[in-house]
């Protein structure tokens, strides 16, 4: 049973089957977004029992989201993460080999693609939060525009124009990076 809304729920009935049955609908999702984020695993099922602790918490309150579960949690999630980094600093990079290579793999090319991937992951990470948090639920979620709105409570118009944001900011530093690499290598 997909649970959209509170409002579907009976308050006086909700039971714990409803709260497996949001859990399981949502859970895998949120912990998809958590990882991308967070990069370890075990962080990333702590976010997702948290998020849904505090949802339960809520619901026991009689508050709770109006009209869309899935955002509501995904915003929960969300501020435990920014939460997280801020009582974290940034993990620093292993540089050995090692670490990214596969029995039967390339390990040069294993490298060079998680080394891409961590790149393009750090960029992310120094875009604002809500700029991170469109360009995770659009283009890693597949979210619509509505959606995305919908969750950060704002317009559809102001979401677009948040990613457009997002996503020059994220060239521009990919660019300058690639640039200093460069010159780097000249000298």
């Amino acid at each position: 049973m997909k649970v959209d809304t509170i409002a579907e729920i009976n308050t006086e009935s909700f039971s714990k089957q409803n709260l497996i049955d949001i859990y399981e609908d949502y859970s895998p999702g949120i912990y998809r977004y958590a990882i991308r984020f967070l990069d370890d695993k075990a962080v990333a099922e702590d976010c997702v029992s948290e998020t849904f602790s505090r949802f339960l918490r809520i619901i026991q309150q009689g508050g709770g989201p109006k009209e869309n579960v899935r955002a509501y949690l995904y915003r929960v999630a969300h501020n435990w993460i920014t939460d997280y980094y801020r009582r974290k600093p940034l993990p620093e990079l292993p540089l050995e080999a090692s670490e990214y290579v596969e029995s039967g793999s390339n390990p040069a090319t294993k490298v060079s693609e998680s080394m891409e991937r961590e790149r393009v992951r750090g960029a992310v990470l120094r875009l604002p939060p809500e700029q991170q948090q469109i360009i995770q639920l659009r283009f890693l979620e597949n979210w619509s525009h509505e959606e995305v709105a919908q969750v950060l409570g704002k317009t559809v118009d102001a979401t677009r124009s948040m990613q457009y944001r997002a996503l020059a900011s994220l060239r521009r530093m990919l660019i300058d990076e690639n640039e200093e690499a460069k010159n780097v290598e000249k000298e």
